[in-house]
């Protein structure tokens, strides 16, 4: 019998995964080399120790997790032959399948599980996915059992190949620092369907067939080539010339538009829900008057959604309308919109007491945007400008010559408004409670709840859900918790940021689960 729980399945039910028996493709032509294009030049390729898309995509092709997730988010064997939760969801145990090695030849064990947890434990970025683990029992070399602290319903998703690689310890255990060795880069021993032959950063990656690995008939190119741009015209120039047959995550909306005319390419839109991908206005709440729900309210009534995503996005993003994605399980409509409507704007800052002087305005703000993404952010904050001009609020557009620019003013609170992209990273356990808990106020890490957005129901929301075992009852904790930040509006939600993938006409089984080619693409091939 093969019985699965999906991240909307029973969490203190007995999950189950069956030994997978992976089924045969349609006849195609296995080998070849796989061009794909990005713009994303990767700090290293560990994602144990790196989140991101630049890391991901390339680390998910060298290093396999326990679980994989398909496209309506039920997790599926991989690493891991079958996964049960027990002791009320505060132990998973993992079963391994049999004969699995790293790409040095050496055995792939429940040792190998419980350091590379350990080690995403001590060195992820994303600090809530594991802070309730405790250790990882090997009761034997196929067995771990991840023991809990507390109930982590987000501990299924945490398995998935962006977030948790399976490292080999008799190589990283032996690096003094993991979060800046050479091994992350170079010489990478992997345990996935693609081994590293070359990182030369700013250029290219090179990957070959892995002839060892554990998925018989897997992988069916025999050659990745990841070419890395610094100037996207120049990636959508190779793309058109068919010097690269393969771009994920694709957001330059204009150039799209002259992909779709283009015989040779296709485009969609399919996976990636999992990243939850949002752009947004923020509000520094700690400061005058955007301490003021009304003032923020204001603003956000201000914004025309409709004409940034017909105009300003050609119709290729959507709108968003709070602070969880419209793919993941747990989002509600049930929200304010907060569609155009000016008259009220006016009257909400009236009722504030901002009045309008003489010269028409009521007060000043900046408005600040991260660089290099003219379309999510730039345009927008430009838009935003001449929007609140309507309403009385004069806005200074002040741009920053480098990302780590932005981030220092935005991780030090030193900002009126910005522009900012935030992911929910497939649980809201991992990528949502981030922004909006009162614990996670901290001057100088960006991404934190740089908003100074503080309210205890919303954390007391946060805190139930984060370790509620009945999923309706945590669907239920979750909409109140969008119900009420959407109505304080410490966050203007804007959109949802378009990832396409443009690909080769030729390519089939492309990644369109919910982590899209965040995960691996081991099935791809060309007919």
């Amino acid at each position: 019998m093969n019985v699965r729980y999906g991240i909307l399945g029973r969490f203190g039910a007995f999950v189950l995964g069956a030994i997978f028996a992976f089924t045969a493709l349609p006849a195609f032509a296995d080998g070849g080399t796989l061009v794909w294009g990005t713009t994303q030049n990767p700090r290293h390729l560990n994602p144990a120790v790196q989140s991101g898309i630049a890391t991901m995509m390339p680390g998910t092709q060298i290093f396999a997790s326990p679980l994989q997730f398909d496209d309506k988010w039920n997790p599926k064997p991989y690493l891991a032959e079958s996964w049960s939760l027990q002791d009320d969801g505060k132990s998973l145990l993992l079963r391994l399948v049999p004969n699995a090695k790293f790409q040095d030849g050496v055995p792939i064990t429940s040792a190998d599980v419980a350091f590379s947890i350990m080690t995403i434990k001590a060195h992820h970025p994303f600090k809530s996915m594991f802070e309730a683990v405790e250790r990882v029992d090997t009761p034997d070399a196929r067995t771990a059992i991840i023991r809990m602290s507390k109930p982590n319903p987000a501990i299924l998703l945490a398995m998935s190949p962006p977030l948790c690689p399976i490292i080999p310890e008799h190589i990283y255990g032996k690096v003094p620092d993991i979060t800046n060795t050479p091994l992350n880069s170079t010489g990478v021993v992997g345990s996935g369907a693609y081994k590293l032959v070359e990182f030369k950063s700013g250029d290219h990656i090179t990957l070959e067939r892995n002839p060892d690995f554990f998925i018989k008939g897997m992988p069916k190119f025999d050659r990745i080539v990841i070419r890395i741009f610094k100037d996207p015209n120049a990636l959508a120039i190779a793309v058109e010339n068919g010097e690269v047959n393969y771009v994920p995550f694709w957001s330059e909306l204009a150039v799209l538009q002259r992909m779709q005319k283009n015989p040779r390419l296709a485009i969609t839109d399919k996976g990636g829900e999992a990243i939850g991908p949002l752009n947004w206005l923020a509000f520094n709440t700690a400061k005058k008057p955007l301490d003021d729900m009304r003032v923020r309210q204001a603003i956000s009534y201000a914004i025309d959604r409709d004409f940034i995503i017909k105009k300003l996005h050609y119709g290729f993003s959507k709108v968003s309308t709070g602070p969880i994605t419209l793919g993941s399980p747990f989002y509600t409509a049930d929200v304010e919109h907060y569609m155009l409507n000016l008259a009220k704007a006016n009257q909400l800052l009236d009722a504030a007491g901002r009045k309008k002087g003489a010269n028409g305005m009521r007060f000043s703000l900046t408005i600040d945007f991260i660089p290099g993404t003219r379309e999510m952010q730039q345009t927008i904050a430009e838009y935003v400008k001449a929007q609140l001009r309507k309403v009385g609020i004069d806005v200074e557009v002040r741009a920053a010559p480098d990302f780590p620019t932005w981030a220092k003013r935005v991780a030090g609170h030193d900002f009126d408004l910005t522009m900012d992209s935030v992911f929910n990273w497939g649980d809201p356990v991992i990528g949502v409670a981030r922004t909006y808990l009162t614990s996670n106020i901290r001057k100088g890490v960006i991404w934190s709840n740089t908003q100074s957005y503080s309210n205890p129901k919303v954390d007391q929301l946060l805190e139930q859900a984060a370790v509620e075992t009945n999923v309706e009852k945590r669907k239920a904790e979750y909409k109140e918790f969008q119900k009420i930040v959407v109505n304080e509006a410490p966050i203007a939600f804007i959109n949802v940021i378009p990832y396409y993938q443009v690909y080769d006409k030729d390519l089939h089984n492309l990644p369109t689960t919910i982590w899209g080619a965040a995960g691996p693409v081991y099935e791809m091939y060309r007919k």
